[in-house]
């Protein structure tokens, strides 16, 4: 079994929980690039598109010998998991994802909820094929793609983004430029469109997650309603593109909902386990 941790963590965000793993399976965590011990590539996109980091995974597993493992990731691994999923489907026994099905996992930019992170990345990538060497029907394929679908829909981000930020105050601090924190904007950027999986699949979805902290009752109240419609539609999405999959949604969990709800994940992951060839 090999443990991915989310974005801004390493292999250390699984102490407690991997211990209990250990007991049914072998078990290893990866720190991915930029973070933890790991080495830290200059903040290009190109070194931390989801590709990359999924191949990185395969090299460990490689230089490990590690055949056919469960892929177990929180979070961003999300995207780690499914990029490994589609393209290399039978490297893997199955994947496990821990709140992880989010738009960087699968995103179908026909159905989806837009997203800004995905619709950036497929403007940019639709624009730079533009200026590349393209046959006219693929160019007039991409325009058409470009002008009536994800243009309008980075549109509703932007719009959304502005309405966030604008009522921010001015004297917002700014995130320290750290090595991290550029390599965690670069993984951002570097997110891809992904489609379902070829695999056995196990997700399991915080809905709603756990506004405890939040004092006045009302507020608390809407921002449960909003968590619940919005990750609601993409566990639905998650499930469409993935019919194979077990969903689970666990009500008022944390976002590390392997350590807010560690029982019920470690009996998830067993049965799954369980019925794997």
């Amino acid at each position: 079994m090999v443990l991915l941790a989310g974005l801004g963590f390493d292999a250390g965000s699984f102490e407690g929980f991997a211990e209990k793993l250990v007991t049914h399976y072998r078990v290893y965590a990866i720190s991915r690039r930029g973070f933890g011990a790991s080495s830290v590539p200059p903040p290009a996109e190109d070194n931390y598109s989801a590709r990359r980091l999924a191949d990185d995974v395969l090299a460990v597993m490689g230089a490990l010998k590690i055949v056919k493992p469960i892929l177990v990731g929180h979070s961003i691994a999300g995207e780690e998991l499914s990029s490994i999923g589609i393209r290399y489907p039978d490297k893997v026994a199955g994947l496990v994802y821990l709140d992880a099905g989010y738009p960087y996992a699968y995103y179908d930019p026909a159905v989806s909820k837009p997203d800004i992170m995905i619709d950036s990345s497929l403007v940019r990538a639709e624009i730079n094929a533009l200026y590349s060497p393209l046959p006219t029907p693929a160019r007039k394929a991409t325009l058409k793609t470009l002008v009536e679908r994800d243009l309008p829909r980075f549109e509703q981000d932007l719009a959304e983004m502005q309405k966030q930020v604008s009522s921010l105050p001015d004297d917002t601090p700014t995130p320290p430029d750290t090595a991290q924190n550029r390599a965690a904007a670069a993984v951002i950027r570097g997110v891809e469109a992904q489609g379902g999986v070829k695999c056995p699949v196990l997700a399991i979805f915080a809905v709603p997650h756990n506004f405890a902290r939040i004092d006045d009752a009302a507020e608390r109240a809407r921002q449960i309603e909003q968590d619940r419609a919005n990750v609601g539609r993409q566990v639905d999405d998650f499930q469409r593109g993935n019919p194979q999959a077990r969903v689970v949604r666990i009500a008022n969990a944390d976002h590390f909902i392997f350590k807010s709800n560690e029982a019920d994940v470690l009996r998830e992951i067993d049965v799954f386990a369980a019925g794997l060839k």
